[in-house]
C-alpha cells in the first residue's frame, strides 16, 4: 500500500522538533549539528530572532492578499534586491524551481518581442540542477532528471561544464541565452573559474545573447559575497534566487536589467503566493542582516577557518577524503569512501551534512556558525570519518 506522503525521497529516519541556530534537537532529544541549513536555506540558521520577529510581526497584521493589489512589504524587499545589485526590477516566487520557469519565459518574450521569435535556444551545462518542474528537468538534461519525463521541453542545448570549444560551436542564431550556476551544488560543489564566468559575459556581449545566472544556492552571501559573480565582477542580464532569501520561509525571485524584462508586460507572469507579505517581511529581515558588510567579511573570516580545519580533515582520512573544494561557506569534501557512508555515519556523530555528485559531501552550514561550532563541526566529521575506516 502507498504510503499517505508520496514516497518520493529517501528520507533519513531522524524527526526534528526544533531548531536553535546552527543545531537541531531530534524527538529524542539528541542534537544535531547542522551543517545542511535545509541545503542552503537556513541561511541564518534555526529560529534566528530577528527572522522570528518579522514573521510574527507581518501575521499578526497580514498574511495574504494576492497580487490583485499592491503589497508594501514586496516592494520594500524588491528595492532592497535592486539597490545591492545589478537588477533593475524583481519578480517574486516561492522557489527556485519557479524562479527558473520565469527566467526561461523571460529570455524566450525578450526575443519575441524584438522581433527574433527563432531566438528559443538556452545553453546549459553537464552537471547542473535548476528544479524539478518541466523547464528545470529540460535544462538540466541528465538522465537521472528526466528519465520516464518526456516529452520534454525543447529548446535547451546541453554542453560539458567547461568545455570552451563545445561552447563557441554551440551558438547559432537561434541561441537566446546561456543559463549556468556560477557554483554547481547538486553537481558536486564546481565553482566556475572567475576567469570563466567573465569570458561567459564577454561572450553574451560579443553574440547579443542573455546571461542567465542560477544563484538559487550560492547566492545571498553563501559565498562571502552576496551574490556569487560578484566575484567575478561581472553582471548578468536575468539571476535566479532562492533559498537563502527566506531564511527558511519559502521565497523566491528573478531579478533582471530593465532591458532584459522588458518582455514582461501585464499579463504576461503571475503567482497567487509569490511576494506575499509573509514571506517578503522575513526577506526584508534577511536583508537586512546578510547584505551587511561587516556580516560578509565575517562570513569570509568563517569560511577560512572552515576550510582550514577540512584541509586537516583530508589530511588525517586519506582513506576517506580527497580533497575539498568550493567558496565561502559553500564546500564540498571529495570522498574517497562513498559519500554516503559518511552522510550516514554523519547521522551516528549527531552531525547533518548533504551528499551530492562527484561523490562529494556538501557543507552549506549557516552564515553566522560560530567559531566553537566551527571547531565541533570539525570533531563530529572526524568522528564520522573514523567510523567510515573501522567499517573498510
Amino acid at each position: 500500500m502507498i504510503p499517505t506522503v508520496l514516497p518520493t525521497y529517501n528520507r533519513a529516519p531522524l524527526h526534528f522538533t526544533k531548531g536553535e541556530g546552527a543545531w537541531l534537537i531530534e524527538q529524542d532529544g539528541r542534537r544535531f549539528l547542522d551543517l545542511g541549513a535545509g541545503i542552503a536555506v537556513n541561511a541564518l540558521g534555526h529560529a534566528h530572532p530577528a527572522l522570528v520577529k518579522a514573521l510574527t510581526d507581518q501575521a499578526q497584521n497580514l498574511w495574504h492578499v494576492s497580487n490583485l493589489y499592491e503589497i508594501p512589504q514586496q516592494q520594500a524587499l524588491a528595492d532592497k534586491l535592486t539597490e545591492a545589485s545589478f537588477a533593475d526590477t524583481v519578480f517574486f516566487t516561492n522557489s527556485g524551481t519557479e524562479a527558473c520557469e520565469l527566467a526561461v519565459k523571460m529570455a524566450r518574450k525578450y526575443w519575441y518581442d524584438k522581433g527574433h521569435p527563432e531566438k528559443t535556444d538556452i545553453i546549459t551545462f553537464s552537471g547542473s540542477f535548476h528544479g524539478r518542474s518541466s523547464a528545470g528537468i529540460a535544462a538540466a538534461g541528465s538522465e537521472k532528471m528526466v528519465k520516464g519525463f518526456g516529452p520534454l521541453l525543447p529548446g535547451f542545448v546541453h554542453l560539458p561544464w567547461g568545455d570552451h570549444e563545445a561552447l563557441n560551436g554551440a551558438i547559432t542564431d537561434t541561441t537566446g541565452a546561456i543559463l549556468i550556476e556560477p557554483v554547481q551544488g547538486e553537481g558536486g560543489i564546481r565553482p566556475l573559474p572567475d576567469q570563466c564566468l567573465k569570458g561567459l559575459r564577454d561572450l553574451c556581449d560579443e553574440k547579443g545573447i542573455l546571461l542567465i545566472l542560477d544563484e538559487v544556492q550560492c547566492g545571498v552571501g553563501r559565498t562571502g559575497k552576496l551574490f556569487a559573480h560578484e566575484w567575478a565582477g561581472i553582471e548578468p542580464d536575468i539571476m535566479m534566487v532562492a533559498k537563502g532569501i527566506g531564511g527558511g520561509f519559502p521565497l523566491g525571485a528573478v531579478l533582471a536589467t530593465e532591458e532584459a524584462a522588458s518582455g514582461m508586460t501585464a499579463g504576461t507572469h503571475g503567482s497567487t503566493y509569490g511576494g506575499n507579505p509573509l514571506g517578503c517581511a522575513v526577506g526584508c529581515a534577511v536583508m537586512e542582516i546578510v547584505s551587511d558588510p561587516e556580516f560578509l567579511a565575517d562570513v569570509n573570516r568563517r569560511a577560512g577557518l572552515l576550510r582550514q580545519k577540512l584541509e586537516g580533515l583530508v589530511a588525517a582520512h586519506p582513506k576517506v577524503f580527497e580533497g575539498v573544494r568550493g567558496s565561502g561557506l559553500m564546500l564540498g569534501l571529495k570522498c574517497v569512501a562513498p559519500n554516503v557512508d559518511v552522510v550516514q555515519a554523519g547521522y551516528k556523530s549527531d552531525l547533518l551534512t548533504v551528499p551530492a555528485a562527484d561523490n562529494v559531501l556538501r557543507l552549506l552550514p549557516p552564515l553566522n556558525l560560530t567559531d566553537a561550532e566551527i571547531g565541533e563541526a570539525a570533531a563530529r566529521l572526524d568522528a564520522a570519518a573514523t567510523l567510515v575506516e573501522a567499517a573498510l
